[in-house]
């Protein structure tokens, strides 16, 4: 077991690298309440986020369009190296009971990860979160504050924080998006 357990960390803690793992499971924070798919489909522009490899350059903007099947069509966008680079993923209501616990998947070969709204007003703001147990020994999570605009006020950035850490989630090391010089957009 000692030796699977060393050989899992290897293949696994080089996708991690900007990310810092938790010891313990996930944590469970509440998402929001009656959450309504159609109002939060649209685009979402990236005001803050805990780092994470697979984004690495600026003016990143997501959005989210309802397919006829229910499932939901994600694009999101960012310029690195002075390029528009886009992806293309699908989203899925993972229990129906809970709407807010979306999963989203950017290729056929990769299951849903978690994307969890835990809170928006759908003209504004949203957070979002997701993480992934690795053997229920740590977790590697991801912290989103989204906004409608390319900016959000002070106070609406800082309740935000307050949210995710009532929610025993470590935002300590959440940093600002760059959202400046954003002529480039999907």
């Amino acid at each position: 077991m000692k030796l699977f357990s060393v050989v899992v960390l290897a293949f696994i803690l080089p996708l991690i690298r900007a990310q810092v793992p938790h010891w313990g499971p996930c944590p469970e924070p509440a998402v929001q309440p009656a959450f309504n798919l159609k109002e939060f489909m649209g685009r979402w522009f990236e005001i803050s986020k805990l780092p994470a490899q697979f984004e690495k350059g600026w003016c990143i903007e997501t959005n989210f369009t309802l397919r006829t099947d229910n499932s939901i069509r994600v694009v999101s966008s960012e310029i690195l190296k002075g390029e528009l680079r886009k992806i293309e993923g699908t989203g899925v209501i993972e229990d129906m009971k809970n709407p807010a616990k979306l999963g989203i998947s950017y290729s056929y070969v990769l299951p849903y990860s978690p994307y969890w709204i835990m809170s928006t007003d759908y003209v504004n703001s949203a957070l979002v979160y997701s993480c992934t147990d690795i053997l229920r020994i740590f977790h590697v999570d991801f912290a989103w504050i989204l906004g409608r605009t390319r900016t959000l006020p002070d106070a609406t950035v800082e309740k935000a924080m307050e949210i995710f850490a009532k929610n025993n989630i470590d935002v300590s090391r959440m940093i600002p998006s760059r959202q400046k010089d954003c002529d480039q957009t999907i």
